[in-house]
C-alpha cells in the first residue's frame, strides 16, 4: 500500500516517525510537500501534480494530511483535491477547517453537551467588564480564534490588562475569546491522543516555572497519566463531534472534571512518545491502512 503523508519537510519527527512506521509495516511512504502540488481541475478528472506538469500523483491508497497553521489554506485545497480524486483521508478538510477556529470548535462542543470552559466572543472595549463577569474573571485567559502551540494565548489577571490585550489584538484585526480561568488547573492540563475509536495515550502536561502554558513547544514538561474514564469519554467524544479521526485533544482538570479546551487535528507526538513510551506513529499507520482497505475508492469527482 502507498502511503502518503502530506508535510512540508520529512525531517519533522512526525512526519519522520510516520514514515518509518509505514515502511516498517511493509508499506511505500511518500511525503508530499502541499506547497509543491499542482490541482489541475478539468471537465474530465481532478488531478494533482508534484513538482511541476510532469509528475502526475495516481497512486496514493491513503493520504496522512500534516496541515500546518501557516498553511492552512494551501493545504486543505490540496486534501480536497485529493479527496475528489476519491482518495481516503485520515481528517478530512472539513474537520480540520473547523479545529483551527477556536470558536467555532467550542460552539460545536457546546452543543454537544462537552463540559468546556466559559467563554465569551467579544468585539468591543465597553465588552468587556461584563466579558469578565460572565467568565468569572479577572483572572480570565485570552485566546486568538486561530492560533496553535499556545501562540496567542494570555492570562490578564487585571480588566485593565485584559483591555489592553485586546485593544492590541482588534487593532490588528485578530478575534478574541475571553475564557474562565480554571485556577485547580493553573500551568497543566491533559492531552489525549485519539486514533480512531480509542485514546492511544495520555500525558499530564506542566507548564515551565513563570508560565502557565503548558504546551511542550512553550517549555512545558510531559508525563504520562492514566486517565480516568470520564476524561477517556470526553476525549473520544469530543473527537466524534468534530469527525477527526486523528486528533489530540486538551483537558483542564477542574473539580468537575474534565473541560475540554482545544482539539488538534494535525497533532504532534514528539514529547507524547517520549513521555509516554508509546507507539503512536505505528498506531496511526496500522489505522490508515485498515481505514483504507474499509472503504472503496470513490469515483473522481465525488470528494
Amino acid at each position: 500500500m502507498v502511503v502518503g503523508i502530506l508535510s512540508r519537510r520529512r525531517s519533522l519527527y512526525t512526519t519522520r516517525r510516520l514514515a518509518e512506521s509505514a515502511l516498517r509495516l511493509g508499506h511505500e511512504a511518500r511525503v508530499l510537500n502541499p506547497l509543491h502540488c499542482v490541482l489541475v481541475l478539468s471537465r474530465r478528472a481532478p488531478e494533482v501534480y508534484y513538482r511541476g506538469l510532469e509528475s502526475r500523483v495516481s497512486d496514493l491508497d491513503v493520504v496522512l494530511p500534516r496541515i500546518g497553521a501557516s498553511i492552512t489554506e494551501h493545504g486543505l485545497a490540496v486534501v480536497n483535491q485529493f479527496d475528489m480524486m476519491g482518495v481516503p483521508l485520515v481528517n478530512n478538510s472539513q474537520p480540520i477547517a473547523r479545529s483551527r477556529d477556536k470558536l467555532r470548535s467550542l460552539q460545536l462542543l457546546a452543543r454537544a453537551g462537552i463540559d468546556i470552559p466559559k467563554t465569551v466572543m467579544a468585539s468591543d472595549p465597553t465588552q468587556i467588564h461584563r466579558a469578565l463577569e460572565i467568565v468569572g474573571g479577572p483572572p480570565a485567559v485570552l485566546k486568538v480564534v486561530k492560533g496553535t502551540q499556545g501562540i496567542g494565548v494570555i492570562l490578564a489577571e487585571t480588566e485593565q490588562a485584559a483591555l489592553t490585550v485586546l485593544e492590541t489584538f482588534w487593532n490588528l484585526g485578530m478575534n478574541i475569546l475571553v475564557q474562565e480561568f480554571i485556577e485547580e488547573s493553573e500551568g497543566r492540563d491533559v492531552r489525549a491522543f485519539v486514533v480512531g475509536d480509542r485514546v492511544v495515550t495520555a500525558m499530564r502536561r506542566q507548564a515551565s516555572i513563570g508560565e502557565f502554558r503548558s504546551n511542550v513547544h512553550r517549555g512545558g514538561t510531559g508525563m504520562v497519566v492514566e486517565l480516568e474514564e470520564s476524561y477517556r469519554r470526553a476525549a473520544l467524544e469530543a473527537t466524534r463531534v468534530m469527525r477527526l479521526q486523528v486528533a489530540g485533544v486538551d483537558m483542564l482538570e477542574s473539580k468537575s472534571g474534565p473541560k475540554v479546551v482545544e482539539i488538534n487535528s494535525s497533532p504532534g507526538f514528539e514529547g507524547l512518545e517520549r513521555a509516554t513510551g508509546s507507539d503512536i506513529a505505528l498506531a496511526i499507520i496500522e489505522y490508515a491502512v485498515a481505514f483504507a482497505r474499509s472503504k472503496k475508492r470513490k469515483a473522481p469527482g465525488e470528494g
